[in-house]
């Protein structure tokens, strides 16, 4: 899955600030070996500030409306049910949910479409997401979290073979948090579902390896390795091209 941010604050760095810029993009994603495109349009860094509506759907939807064109899944990162709806009537293939689905009308926007969901673990809310995270056990609370909400989604219509859940790393954890989950990503929620992770360039790669953000390449495709081998089935990456080759390396091997 690679990562098509269209915002001026991403935590990596400025997005593609134009609809061509994210066309391009996605394109020389797509000639990397992406197999699926997540679009944002609200940066969900660590302290990072909310957008309205409607200034998320003019940075979303003409650059979707386009994507869909390309026969590649598109996925929309986004918590606002009016971005969900919009994304969905123009084709996109997922909406992906930091929120999983708790806003009030986020249900109601996807429950009747045919598209997928990814619903992700966040302790807290971007603004104050990593102010002293704690947990009893991170690995049973968050799955303990993914579980209810599963069943939230299925009581209210959806079905399972439509759900995809992402433990949420760096969202509302520490370090030690998330290397938690990253070795207890093997029959995470009992395997019953498809697991998404996105670790790729985020400090928890920097505390491991000391380098800055635009440095953090080489250990996000290890990172990646590690969750695959433990069990994860979407890799989401800045990084596609070095990703792809460490995946395709290991499954000539497995």
């Amino acid at each position: 899955m690679a990562i098509i941010n269209v915002t001026p604050d991403s935590f990596s760095g400025p997005g593609y600030l134009s609809r061509d810029a994210a066309l391009r993009a996605a394109e020389q994603a797509i000639a990397d070996g992406a197999e699926l495109l997540d679009v944002g349009g609200e940066s969900s860094r660590p302290g990072a500030q909310a957008v309205s509506e409607q200034e998320e759907l003019d940075r979303v939807i003409p650059v979707v409306e386009a994507l869909v064109s390309f026969n590649i899944p598109i996925s929309v990162d986004t918590v606002k049910p009016v971005v969900m709806r919009e994304s969905i009537r123009v084709g996109v293939d997922m909406i992906n949910d930091i929120a999983a689905f708790r806003v009030p009308g986020a249900l109601e926007a996807v429950r009747d479409s045919s598209a997928a969901l990814c619903v992700m673990h966040m302790q807290g809310e971007p603004g104050t997401m990593q102010l002293a995270p704690a947990y009893s056990n991170v690995l049973l609370d968050v799955e303990q979290f993914l579980v209810q909400r599963l069943d939230v989604l299925q009581r209210a219509g959806v079905g399972e073979e439509r759900i995809v859940l992402d433990p949420g790393f760096g969202f509302g954890k520490t370090l030690d948090h998330n290397l938690a989950l990253l070795k207890g990503l093997t029959g995470f929620c009992g395997g019953r579902l498809p697991v998404l992770v996105g670790m790729s360039r985020k400090t928890m790669l920097g505390e491991i390896s000391g380098r800055p953000v635009g440095d953090r390449v080489v250990v996000g495709a290890a990172a990646a390795l590690v969750a695959v081998q433990n069990g994860a089935r979407i890799v989401r990456t800045h990084d596609v091209g070095v990703t792809r080759d460490v995946l395709r390396l290991w499954e000539r091997l497995a």
